[in-house]
Order: C-alpha cells, then sequence, then structure tokens
C-alpha cells in the first residue's frame, strides 16, 4: 500500500517521535511503501498568500479560492503545495500525526490543510463527501493529548470525543472523499512513565498492524440529503453532527 505520512512535531525526542519512528518502520517491514511529510523538518510554512502560486489571475484583489482554481487549471501552485498535493493523490492511505492543540490540529498542520487542501485541486461544490476527489483511499490520525480519556466520554468535561474529533474527520478529510478509520490516541501523554510511553508506542505498533481489519467510520451518504442539503424526511441522524430537529 502507498502511505503518505504527514506528521506535526517539532521534537524528535517526544513521544510523538517514538511514534511516528515506530510506524514508519512498522509500515515498511509490512512492505508498505512510505512517504514521509516531516512538515517541521521541511520547515514547512503555514501561512497561505500569494507566494502559493508562481502566476496570478488578479494582481489588484487576492481571493485565495480562485487563485486555487487558476492554479489549478494552470499547474500554477508554488513548488511545496504541488508537492504535497502530487504526494496525495498517489497514496492509497493518508495518516496524519498531530498532538491535539486546542481542540484542534497544530498550526502547521492547519497551515499544510489551508494551503495543500486547495479548491479546484482537490475539492469543488460538485466534488466533496460521497463525490470527492479522494473517494477510494483511506485516511486516519493518530493523535497525542495531554488529556485523560475519560475526560472525553460524553459526560466528560471535554465533551464527546467523536464530536470533538468532527470538524477534522468530516470537515477535512471526509470531505475529500477519504474513507476515515478510526484514530488511534494516546491519552494522558504528560504524565506518562517511561514504562508507560513504551506501552504506547507498542499499541500503535500494533494498531498500524490491523490497519486492513478497521472498519471506517459513518458518514451520511449523499443519498441521505434532498435537494436542500438537509437530511430527508426520515432518515435518523446518525453522526455527532447530525440531528432530526425536524
Amino acid at each position: 500500500m502507498k502511505i503518505l505520512y504527514v506528521y506535526a512535531h517539532p521534537e524528535p525526542e517526544s513521544l510523538s517521535g517514538q511514534l511516528k519512528r515506530r510506524a514508519l518502520e512498522v509500515l515498511q517491514s509490512a512492505g508498505h511503501g512510505v512517504v514521509l511529510s516531516d512538515l517541521h523538518a521541511m520547515n514547512f510554512t503555514a501561512v497561505h498568500g500569494r507566494s502559493d502560486f508562481d502566476s496570478m489571475r488578479e494582481s489588484d484583489v487576492f481571493r485565495y479560492g480562485s487563485e486555487q482554481s487558476h492554479a489549478t487549471r494552470e499547474r500554477g501552485f508554488a513548488p511545496d503545495i504541488q508537492a504535497e498535493i502530487d504526494k496525495l493523490y498517489a497514496c492509497e492511505l493518508l495518516i496524519l500525526q498531530f498532538p491535539l492543540w486546542w481542540f484542534s490540529v497544530p498550526a502547521i498542520l492547519k497551515g499544510w490543510i489551508d494551503r495543500v487542501f486547495a479548491y479546484g485541486a482537490l475539492y469543488d461544490h460538485d466534488n466533496r463527501y460521497g463525490t470527492g476527489r479522494l473517494k477510494g483511499r483511506r485516511a486516519l490520525c493518530a493523535i497525542t493529548m495531554g488529556a485523560r480519556e475519560y475526560d472525553f466520554e460524553p459526560d466528560g468535561v471535554h465533551g464527546d470525543l467523536w464530536t470533538n474529533l468532527w470538524p477534522i474527520h468530516n470537515g477535512c478529510l471526509h470531505y475529500l472523499g477519504f474513507d476515515v478509520l478510526p484514530p488511534f490516541i494516546a491519552y494522558g501523554t504528560g504524565n506518562l512513565s517511561d514504562a508507560e510511553r513504551a506501552g504506547a508506542v507498542d499499541a500503535y505498533a500494533a494498531y498500524l498492524g490491523n490497519l486492513e481489519a478497521l472498519e471506517p467510520l459513518f458518514f451520511h451518504p449523499s443519498e441521505d440529503f434532498g435537494p436542500d442539503e438537509r437530511l430527508k424526511p426520515g432518515v435518523v441522524g446518525r453522526t455527532p453532527a447530525h440531528r432530526n430537529l425536524r
């Protein structure tokens, strides 16, 4: 399997660094072809701007989505963006590894998403969700967090885990057409003993060794929605974000 591994952590000796190194060993030993995008090592630029394009459609007013669409037609993205777009189309599985910061991804990974998940190149209004351009590929998140597992229970202080991860799972990955696999999560990482850190690394290795058995998360298919882009009458909302209020 062709895997794109996008890694977002600045410290090689962190638990995240240990997880990444073990992951690469496990995946390559299993015969997978792995391409690594280590965003900090690459000094990947997180802030979007005019320099994202080799040529501009409009010079007076900067409209980012319009310029992304133009760059898609003209292959006019800056080299660092085009390289990541090409990696996405070449992969069969995307792995995003990151620490959960402020209930979201770190800035450098958010910048990668903003700049690389480009309008026209990876999605448009007619090519998203069930018709997304990356349909047929799979994606998963490997997440480290300081919170404890029970903090993300439905009655926990942070609220339901799946509701918290919905913007990443649905709004970023499923939006592009990916089948999204259940995440690997290492909880309470700030207080782990050396033995517990080693256990987390082993658990991640076991998780990656079981990829073929993982069932994708449920998302409502396109046919569950009417012309008004709302769940059709009679369709029961089954995701963390869909409720039947009518």
